[in-house]
């Protein structure tokens, strides 16, 4: 399994199970006992990455008191475990992937972005108008730099302007949110009206009422 999960990392979903054989020093009739499908040994090998992602993602979660430090830090991890593993880089960019490994991701990591969220509604430090949806959509995109840029800086940087993006400063309201999201989105919050909207007063950017 070491030597599966190191070569998926290092070569991606298309990697010849020659390879993996090769790699880990055994037949192909044994890989085969074992997994009759490289497609098998791909979730085996992704169900025990996503199991280390999201307990490493939830305990970070907890560490982080500031709310705003514990979703950017949720986001900058998300990327970097992506850029240093390319089938789960695969896997996750492809948003509509139905396969086991990907519904367990799905199910797994949902509650905790929903749960960064929250906390950072609660705080007034994202914007009102901010889904889960939003997030997991921006993963997905900032992922698809990773594959095609070599390095870090390029997907940090952006990662940096995104974040800026999501602040609460923003007055204008976001346009409406997909009705088929991502498989990470969990319901819309109720939109907030930017004051003036909401009583017919003139208001200024951000400044935000709840209806």
């Amino acid at each position: 399994m070491e030597a599966a999960a190191a070569v998926f990392a290092a070569r991606g979903r298309q990697v010849d199970v020659r390879e993996i054989a090769r790699c880990a020093g055994v037949g192909m009739g044994t890989l085969y006992r074992h997994f009759p499908t490289k497609d098998e040994l791909l979730d085996t090998v992704l169900h025990e990455d996503f199991l280390a992602w999201t307990r490493s993602a939830r305990q970070a979660a907890a560490d982080h008191r500031d709310p705003w430090e514990a979703l950017s830090a949720f986001l900058d991890d998300a990327l970097a475990r992506q850029s240093r593993h390319r089938a789960m880089l695969e896997r996750f960019a492809d948003s509509w992937d139905t396969t086991p490994a990907a519904a367990e991701c799905t199910q797994r990591l949902r509650p905790i972005i929903d749960e960064l969220l929250a906390r950072c509604h609660e705080a007034e430090v994202l914007r009102p108008d901010v889904t889960s949806g939003d997030i997991s959509l921006l993963l997905i995109s900032l992922g698809r730099i990773v594959q095609v840029q070599a390095g870090d800086q390029q997907w940090r940087r952006l990662l940096q302007i995104s974040l800026d993006g999501l602040r609460p400063c923003h007055g204008e309201t976001l346009p409406p949110a997909s009705p088929v999201g991502s498989p990470l989105s969990s319901p819309a919050p109720p939109r907030p009206a930017i004051r003036g909207q909401a009583d017919g007063t003139e208001g200024t950017a951000g400044d935000v009422v709840t209806r």
